[in-house]
């Protein structure tokens, strides 16, 4: 049995394809599946499968995962390539974004909150287009002169629900990922018409989702209300925060969301940020800049900032 071991995308020679990740190794799961028996019908292509039908998947990924250390130790299982590079881990169906969940980062962005009793998430959206890999780059418009970091804990839903209680909420998570929603703060806002905010025009650019490095089964991870979360440009600590310090726990937004629409198998849940973005500290990312962004029990990502080449 392991204790922690997660599902992954990489990309080898071209061809991407599922892996499973134990004791930070990767390994493919078509190899995983020869080595312990399993029909390959019965593993799924990509992650996108393997959530699509989570209740059948999860159990049969859980067992092959544990039988790696041993499978390994007698030869039977090789670690992939060291040339592959870890992909997206899938992609999501739907991003569903949780903005100013923590106190500290709505003082530092000036943003004023009712009561907490007074008060349910505010949850907008973002595309699904957004989303990049570690490793790959993040590139910034010429629209924006304020590009920005958010670390969050991202959660990803494994079965379609409506109506779900907070108390039984979790229970339909599949896994947790890291994932960074990128901003652009002067296109947040707008004085053009009487809605001052636009959060899907200033979020949703390509690749302002960097997300990975891979997808942690819920059941790794059984509180994901007390996990540390740090992110760093050039090596420099700007945000050092803890999921327990949310203010709407990821049990009440899923609550919340589902009773607003269906939530899907696939769909991704951006929690909220700490505090530390560069916003608040009047610090924007610029070309040439690197981001770390890393959620306990989960992993990092890495990625770099450059110039989006002019559109043709």
């Amino acid at each position: 049995m392991v204790n922690w071991y997660s599902l992954a995308t990489f990309e080898l020679a071209g061809r991407q394809q599922p892996g499973l990740v134990v004791e930070n190794t990767l390994y493919a799961l078509a190899d995983v599946g020869q080595a312990c028996g399993i029909e390959a019908s019965r593993l799924p292509q990509d992650l996108n499968a393997a959530l699509a039908d989570w209740s059948r998947h999860a159990p049969l990924l859980a067992d092959a995962a544990a039988r790696i250390p041993a499978l390994r130790a007698a030869g039977k299982l090789a670690a992939v390539d060291a040339a592959a590079t870890y992909a997206a881990p899938y992609r999501p169906r739907r991003i569903f974004g949780t903005a100013s969940n923590f106190y500290e980062h709505a003082d530092e962005m000036g943003t004023k909150l009712a009561a907490r009793s007074e008060s349910q998430p505010y949850i907008f959206m973002k595309a699904e287009t957004s989303v990049v890999a570690t490793g790959t780059t993040v590139l910034m418009p010429p629209e924006t002169k304020k590009l920005d970091w958010e670390v969050e804990l991202g959660v990803v839903i494994g079965q379609a629900c409506r109506h779900v209680s907070v108390e039984d909420a979790l229970s339909v998570i599949a896994g947790y990922t890291v994932f960074n929603d990128i901003s652009a703060r002067d296109l947040n806002r707008r004085t053009d018409y009487p809605f001052t905010h636009d959060w899907f025009r200033g979020k949703s650019f390509d690749t302002f989702g960097p997300m990975g490095p891979w997808l942690v089964p819920a059941t790794c991870i059984p509180n994901p209300q007390n996990l540390r979360m740090t992110l760093h440009v050039n090596g420099e600590v700007m945000q050092n925060g803890n999921t327990s310090q949310m203010i709407f726990s990821v049990a009440e937004q899923i609550a919340y969301l589902s009773r607003i629409l269906t939530l899907q198998p696939g769909d991704l849940i951006a929690t909220g940020t700490p505090d530390g973005v560069g916003m608040g500290r009047g610090l924007f990312l610029k070309p040439g800049d690197s981001m770390t962004a890393w959620v306990e029990q989960i992993g990092t990502i890495e990625n770099r900032v450059a110039l989006e080449p002019n559109a043709r």
